[in-house]
C-alpha cells in the first residue's frame, strides 16, 4: 500500500490473506520506489500521482507484480497499455467516488457563485463593515443552466442534484448519447455551444491524453461574462494558464477548482486571485468514501488472486 489508508482497509487486506507492507509517506513514490514496487511486492495498492509510467515499466523486464489495485477512479498515472504488456492487470474503484465527487462540485459551485470563500475571508481578516443591499452580489443558481462536460455516474449525479435543490436546466456534452440522464438534460453538439448556453460549467470528464487541455482558451472564450467554470475532474483537462487569464482579465464570473494542471503546485498567481475557489483535492475527502474505495480495491485484490475476473479492471 503506497500510502496510508484508513485502518478499516488495512485489516480487511490482512483478514483476505495478504502479507501487507504499508509506505508511512503520503506523498507519491519516487522512482526507485516505483521499480522496487514491482520488483518486490505480488500486487500493489497505488494511488493519485504514483506515476507508473511506460518508462518504470521498462525498467523492471520482469516484475514480481502481477496486479495494481489503483485507490480511486482516476488511472491517468498509470500507462495501461504498459502494464498489459508487463502482464500486469489494472483495476481502480468506481462508483465508491460518485456521490462525494458530486457534493464536492455542488459545494464548489455555490462557493463560486455566491462568492462564499471570498466572503469568509473578508470576515476573518476584520474587514467587514456590516450588512448592505449591494454588498457581495453573486449569482443565484436556483433555474440557471448547468453545463455538464461529461455525462458519466459523476456528470448524472451532479445533474440530479442540480435539477432536483436548484430546479436547474441540464445541458451535457458527451461522446455519445447517454440513454438515461436520470433527469431532463439535452445533449449539445459541440463544447463551444455547451459553454456558451451555461451559467455554470462542471468539469466531469476523465483524465488523459484524450482530454489534456480539453477546456482550453477558445472554451473559456465561448463562456458569457458572468458564468462560472467548476473542475472536479483532473487538473490538466484544464488549460490553467488560459483559465488564469480568463480570470484576472475578468472575462468570466469565476471559477471552483478541486484539482490543478501541477497538483499540488498551485501557481501563485492563481492563489492571488479573489474570484477563483481552490480547495486542496477534498473531491472524496470523507471517511467512509476512503473506507469504500479502499475495500473495492481489496475487493479487487481478493477476486484476482483467487483466479477470478477482478469487478472494476480497466
Amino acid at each position: 500500500m503506497t500510502r496510508p489508508l484508513p485502518d478499516r482497509v488495512v485489516a480487511a487486506a490482512r483478514a483476505a490473506g495478504f502479507d501487507v507492507t504499508l509506505r508511512a509517506h503520503t506523498t507519491p513514490m519516487t522512482p526507485d520506489e516505483l521499480t522496487d514496487s514491482l520488483a518486490q511486492a505480488d500486487a500493489v495498492l497505488p494511488t493519485l500521482g504514483d506515476l507508473y509510467s511506460a518508462g518504470v515499466f521498462a525498467a523492471v523486464p520482469a516484475p514480481r507484480a502481477r496486479m495494481l489495485a489503483n485507490f480511486g477512479v482516476g488511472y491517468n498515472h498509470i500507462d495501461v497499455a504498459a502494464a498489459r504488456a508487463a502482464g500486469i492487470t489494472v483495476t481502480n474503484t468506481p462508483g465508491a467516488v460518485t456521490d462525494a465527487t458530486a457534493d464536492i462540485a455542488m459545494t464548489l459551485m455555490l462557493m463560486s457563485t455566491r462568492r462564499a470563500a471570498e466572503g469568509e475571508r473578508l470576515v476573518r481578516a476584520g474587514a467587514w463593515q456590516g450588512w448592505h443591499p449591494t454588498q457581495m452580489l453573486g449569482l443565484h443558481l436556483s433555474g440557471k443552466t448547468l453545463g455538464i462536460v461529461g455525462m458519466g455516474r459523476i456528470g448524472r449525479a451532479i445533474a440530479r442534484r442540480a435539477q432536483a435543490g436548484f430546479g436547474m436546466r441540464i445541458v451535457y456534452l458527451n461522446r455519445s448519447e447517454v440513454a438515461d440522464t436520470g433527469v431532463p438534460a439535452e445533449r449539445m453538439a459541440d463544447l463551444a455551444g455547451l459553454m456558451a448556453a451555461s451559467d455554470v460549467v462542471v468539469v466531469a470528464v476523465p483524465g488523459g491524453d484524450g482530454t489534456r487541455h480539453l477546456i482550453d482558451a477558445a472554451a473559456l472564450a465561448s463562456l458569457r461574462p458572468h458564468a462560472h467554470l467548476v473542475n472536479i475532474a483532473r487538473g490538466d483537462v484544464v488549460d490553467e494558464a488560459a483559465l488564469i487569464d480568463a480570470l484576472e482579465g475578468r472575462r468570466i464570473g469565476g471559477a471552483g477548482l478541486d484539482v490543478y494542471e501541477h497538483e499540488p503546485v498551485v501557481p501563485e498567481r492563481l492563489r492571488a486571485l479573489d474570484n477563483v475557489v481552490l480547495l486542496p483535492h477534498l473531491g472524496t475527502a470523507a471517511l467512509e468514501v476512503r473506507e469504500a474505495m479502499g475495500l473495492m480495491a481489496v475487493d479487487n485484490l481478493g477476486a484476482f488472486f483467487a483466479g477470478e475476473a477482478p469487478p472494476n479492471a480497466v
